[in-house]
């Protein structure tokens, strides 16, 4: 089986007593150029000068799109908002077994805001140097179906109409994998499964209408280079084994405020499975100076020091407003700081 290029930098990096550094940001970079939300997530060229920007100035180990879970959504007809200075939202909406039937007939790839994505990985692959890797987002399928069908919904779903949610669950797979396939032609190097919904569930569901589907992401990429990354948004301490069971390279976890603890996160994971995060992306990343960042940074490296797979990201996306000195610290200390 190929390795993957981002279990061979973290091998590398390793040996060398240095960690990788790749936060999760991309909307600070609209500070960078000058433009707003919704104009980079409708314009390739803007989206790719401001993670361009971002490249240049900070020189990460992986750069990713801005984070935005309205695209497939989007792209299967459901009722989306696009503020200007904030990402695309998706409004609960009425949703029916008809919906469903016309969503089977729906080829996203013909999408144009989908395709802007596409376009905006291909401009990363042969823009950017060949050391940063090249990131990009899918919805999870769990999630995807609960924007659907509304978040409420969805969870009463899993217990009272599983089979309703499962047949749901495999129109969205089939979606994202179509999206993902187009993401890997366009030069992608990792492909990070955003499943916020799913920590609403408990492990057997989330094993159920998550992790199984999820199995079928991590097929397509088995024999490519490009690797899986698992990310859920808030709480997960009680998903840590079912998010490693998937099959995926990597799990990307919340912010310590939330409840996550990367050392018992790490403890309760295959030694070769890949873990990144937590530092807040609220907290003294975007609030406080940039002192509180290092000692932030320094802690948890500190802490997850006997774990090689350790990479230091953000526990989410960070806001637009987070100010660039900080960043610039959260990349620094990383860059100083050697595994004895």
């Amino acid at each position: 089986m190929i390795e993957k290029y981002l279990v061979t930098m973290v091998k590398e990096a390793y040996s060398e007593k240095r960690r990788l550094v790749m936060p999760l940001m991309g909307f600070p970079g609209l500070n960078m150029t000058g433009g707003n939300i919704k104009l980079a997530q409708q314009n390739f060229g803007e989206h790719f000068r401001a993670l361009k920007s971002l490249v240049d100035y900070f020189h990460p180990d992986a750069i990713f799109p801005m984070m935005d879970l309205s695209v497939e959504a989007n792209a299967l007809g459901r009722y989306t908002i696009f503020p200007k200075q904030e990402s695309a939202t998706v409004v609960k909406d009425h949703f029916s077994m008809e919906d469903l039937k016309l969503a089977k007939n729906i080829n996203i790839s013909f999408d144009t805001r989908l395709q802007g994505y596409v376009e905006t990985i291909k401009l990363l692959s042969i823009g950017l140097p060949s050391t940063v890797l090249k990131g990009a987002y899918v919805t999870g399928p769990y999630t995807l179906a609960a924007l659907l069908m509304g978040a409420d919904e969805a969870v009463m779903a899993s217990m009272m109409n599983p089979d309703l949610l499962h047949e749901v669950c495999q129109l969205t797979t089939e979606k994202i994998l179509e999206y993902v396939r187009l993401l890997i032609t366009a030069g992608a190097q990792a492909i990070c499964v955003l499943e916020p919904s799913a920590v609403m569930l408990g492990p057997d569901q989330f094993e159920q209408f998550s992790g199984k589907y999820v199995e079928s992401i991590c097929e397509i990429c088995k024999y490519t280079h490009v690797a899986t990354i698992y990310h859920t948004c808030g709480n997960c301490m009680h998903l840590i084994e079912k998010m490693c069971e998937s099959g995926v390279n990597a799990i990307s976890l919340d912010s310590p405020e939330i409840g996550i603890d990367m050392f018992e996160a790490a403890r309760r994971s295959p030694a070769e499975m890949i873990i990144m995060g937590n530092i807040s992306p609220t907290g003294n990343l975007l609030t406080g100076k940039p002192s509180d960042v290092e000692r932030d940074v320094y802690n948890l490296l500190d802490v997850m020091k006997p774990y090689a797979n350790f990479i230091l990201s953000t526990g989410c996306d960070l806001p637009q407003e987070t100010p660039l000195d900080n960043i610039n610290t959260f990349i620094e200390t990383v860059r100083k700081y050697r595994l004895k």
